[in-house]
């Protein structure tokens, strides 16, 4: 996941964990967890649908921030 690239979505529409988490229906302990992927903690594929559907992203940019797997050389 790239934590950096929805983070600068969410300040770009004015959000903060709290109200994208409250946006989701779920706790911010919970949002933070499965943003910073504590304890194998992952946002669900509804959740992940409804952040795309909130901020007009693109099947690209879902890939990009939830199933890219960082890989250093």
């Amino acid at each position: 996941m790239d934590k950096r690239l929805l983070e600068s979505i969410m300040k770009r529409n004015g959000d903060t964990g709290i109200t994208l988490a409250d946006y989701l229906g779920i706790a911010r302990s919970t949002f933070s967890a499965k943003i910073n992927e504590t304890k194998g903690a992952e946002f669900t594929q509804g959740e992940i649908m409804r952040i795309k559907i909130k901020y007009s992203l693109s099947a690209e940019d879902v890939e990009n921030i939830f199933f890219r797997q960082e890989v250093s050389l």
